[in-house]
């Protein structure tokens, strides 16, 4: 007997009333992204989603080391039933070669993910390390015995939103790859989602918080607001993807990431919250940063945090220009009609709220 039946019962024994959540079926997802994180732990943790499976790619790390994380990350929070399919190693086009290339005639980008060696410039987030493609993978937290499936993410994919037609969502919060290749393998993939929520893209960001490693992230958007990393990764499949039939798509931009951080105060309110094993994960994270992902998965959970948005048409910049990977949007009147994607983008959530929709994900009462 699973664990809601047996609530279930409980509840018919005893004769009080159940949560809200144990009467509504279980909201289906799939996580597509380049490691494991808080958001991923709000999803595996939410007792009213049911998270089908987590695919992988490259993009601030290379796919087989955002495996590996997944899986030890599964097997250290007791959700190892949860599949795992490793999705694309490369860009569609974008390679580390390119990229120097472009550095070289239009200036250095501030964030490259598996193709980072160093900051362009003092930071206060800590030195990435750079490994290549094919390297073998050594977690510092213990590696995985859990595998991922035999299967490409992208069949699975493909496979998982066939099996369950118009009632997943797919959270995509890395470079948009797996799914470009699954829409070009089964033309009618995207229709049959129910929601596409992505973390990606770039309006017009503006630093919110004043201390020094907001600053650091806020920098890059003063002389290019367009550009963020997850489509300047891969531009192609991000335009690809902008250009399927989806029937509903949720886009969470840079723009509100500037006014929030995982901030120490949070992390031990959230370590608090959590279940021992899960805790521990969430005290490994490093403070400082934006909670870029989280804001995409908590607006899925819950969409009154949003305070803005706006409804766009949208694509991305794919001509190897200095606009290489930005983000195109325009209202109706003025889209190019080329079949681009519609979108209501986020524009700024309610953080204070947010947190606690985050805290309570997790188990706070």
């Amino acid at each position: 007997m699973g664990a809601r039946r047996i609530l279930l019962a409980l509840v018919l024994l005893l004769g009080v009333a159940a949560p809200a959540w144990a009467a509504e079926p279980k909201r289906q997802v799939i996580i597509d992204d380049e490691g494991f994180a808080l958001m991923h732990l709000m999803l595996l943790e939410d007792p009213r989603v049911e998270v089908l499976g987590i695919t992988t790619v490259s993009g601030n790390v290379w796919a087989n080391r955002a495996t590996a994380m997944v899986l030890r990350g599964l097997e250290l929070t007791g959700h190892e039933n949860v599949a795992v399919a490793q999705g694309a190693t490369f860009p569609l086009l974008n390679s580390e070669a390119r990229t120097e290339r472009w550095e070289a005639l239009y200036g250095k980008l501030v964030w490259k993910g598996a193709f980072m060696k160093q900051w362009a410039e003092p930071t206060a987030q800590s030195a990435p390390e750079h490994h290549g493609p094919f390297d073998s993978v050594d977690l510092p937290w213990g590696n995985p015995k859990l595998k991922a499936l035999d299967e490409p993410a992208a069949q699975f994919l493909i496979r998982t939103v066939r099996a369950h037609p118009h009632a997943v969502t797919i959270v995509a919060c890395g470079p948009l790859t797996n799914l470009a290749l699954a829409q070009r393998l089964d033309p009618e993939f995207a229709g049959l989602v129910k929601e596409l929520v992505i973390m990606g893209g770039s309006l017009a960001p503006k630093q919110v918080l004043e201390n020094r490693s907001a600053a650091d992230f806020a920098r890059e958007f003063v002389n290019t607001p367009r550009r963020e990393f997850n489509i300047r990764f891969d531009p192609e499949a991000a335009s690809m993807t902008a250009h399927a039939p989806w029937p509903k798509v949720t886009i969470v931009p840079a723009d509100p990431s500037t006014a929030t951080q995982l901030a120490p105060a949070l992390i031990e309110r959230l370590v608090k919250a959590a279940r021992p094993p899960v805790a521990a994960m969430i005290r490994r994270m490093e403070p400082g940063f934006p909670m870029w992902d989280e804001i995409a998965a908590a607006v899925w959970l819950d969409p009154g945090l949003v305070t803005r948005s706006e409804r766009l048409w949208y694509d991305f910049d794919v001509q190897f220009g200095p606009g290489y990977g930005d983000m195109l949007t325009w209202h109706e009147a003025y889209r190019p009609g080329l079949d681009e994607g519609q979108g209501d983008a986020v524009l700024s959530v309610d953080v204070p709220r947010m947190e606690t929709r985050i805290a309570q994900a997790l188990g706070e009462k």
